[in-house]
């Protein structure tokens, strides 16, 4: 058995051919060796070995691979015999003469029928409370609706569209072309109906053919627990309407949340900085703190450092139940981080009082140890699990 040529010596061409070089060669070749321009027995075989040939090259990936492995990176050349090489061939002569059918084409002619509505979408802001825990909103906006007086078909009511005389009602006109391969069919969209098949000669005065009138509607909307910015929630069938018996498109509302005065949102925790004084710090204290369902109470250790960070179990953000069965799924927690005032301003007690403190306490500064990377890990462990 004859080993492979390499596939640039097949196509003529250098290792550093260009994708256009290489396709103006190929067609080149291939309109030089094709059996239905060339009669002669060994043009067939080389026809397919410049097909094979291209097969390979003007794909990216198989070209890599086999610049790198040569045949071996391709398989068997990646190419299925004579059939898919005419396909390559066809591509090219689609460029001259468009869609086509006969010669072994035999591309199907487009068909009208029931079409879709468009998704709309509707952008709505909600506040971080009803994030949290859902609610019932009403928007309004403005989609394509069937319309009324004609029934969606356009004409004047008591009249009816007719299939158009350019094409015949099939939305499409073709022109017979001769090529070297034979007989081609060039397959264009009618500009006279442009691809509907049909004509209005009496326009509806309400849609104006349009078949469809823009309305505006209101919706209610139903936002669950849980939500974030960038939530989408879809409507079905609240799109735009479809034409011909089409069904309607979907309504897309996509939210975004409002920031909170001090809330803050961390998945789905809920983050709260919440400000003491250095004596509640150093003696600790009862505190009360504020959460999304109201007021939580809080000990405050003595001696808590600025940034110690406290965990309220199951006051953070209901977790979005995506099942649509409205399972319990469980919430999030609040995470409250303490930070520790210093006054800027003091009365004249209080500067006595702070003066008799520094006295006991002493004015020895200590460096800290550096604890490396682990220390600071175990640390941040302990402030985070208490």
């Amino acid at each position: 058995m004859a080993a492979k040529r390499d596939y640039y010596e097949v196509l003529e061409v250098s290792r550093t051919v260009t994708k256009d070089e290489l396709k103006k060669q190929y067609r080149r070749l291939a309109r030089q060796y094709h059996p239905d321009v060339n009669p002669d027995p060994a043009a067939s075989e080389r026809f397919k070995e410049i097909s094979e040939a291209y097969e390979v090259l003007s794909d990216d990936d198989k070209r890599a691979a086999y610049d790198r492995f040569g045949h071996a990176g391709v398989g068997n050349g990646g190419f299925g015999g004579y059939e898919q090489g005419f396909g390559g061939f066809a591509d090219i002569f689609e460029e001259f003469f468009g869609s086509f059918s006969g010669a072994g084409g035999g591309r199907g002619r487009r068909r009208r029928g029931p079409r879709r509505g468009a998704d709309l979408r509707y952008d709505l802001t909600i506040t971080f409370e009803e994030a949290i825990f859902g609610a019932e909103r009403e928007i309004e906006y403005r989609r394509p609706e069937t319309c009324a007086t004609c029934g969606g078909i356009g004409a004047e009511p008591g009249t009816r569209p007719i299939a158009c005389t350019t094409c015949n009602g099939t939305g499409e006109v073709r022109r017979v072309q001769q090529s070297i391969l034979g007989q081609f069919v060039n397959v264009a969209t009618c500009t006279t109906c442009n691809g509907t098949g049909e004509l209005i000669p009496n326009l509806c005065h309400e849609c104006n053919g349009r078949k469809l009138i823009e309305r505006t509607v209101t919706k209610k909307v139903k936002v669950p627990p849980g939500v974030d910015s960038e939530t989408q929630i879809r409507l079905t069938g609240e799109g735009g309407a479809g034409l011909d018996g089409g069904p309607a498109g979907n309504l897309f509302v996509v939210l975004t949340v409002a920031p909170h005065e001090y809330f803050q949102r961390r998945g789905d925790d809920i983050l709260l900085v919440l400000q003491i004084n250095v004596a509640q710090a150093a003696l600790g204290d009862e505190i009360t703190v504020p959460t999304v369902d109201g007021e939580s109470a809080l000990t405050v250790p003595a001696g808590t450092q600025s940034g110690k960070e406290f965990r309220l179990r199951g006051l953070g953000v209901p977790k979005l139940d995506r099942t649509g069965r409205g399972a319990n799924v469980g919430r999030g927690d609040q995470l409250v981080i303490l930070q520790v005032v210093i006054p800027k301003h003091l009365s004249a007690e209080q500067r006595d009082l702070f003066q008799e403190l520094s006295r006991t306490l002493g004015k020895d500064v200590v460096p800290q140890k550096d604890k490396g990377i682990l220390g600071q890990l175990k640390d941040a462990l302990g402030d985070l699990f208490g």
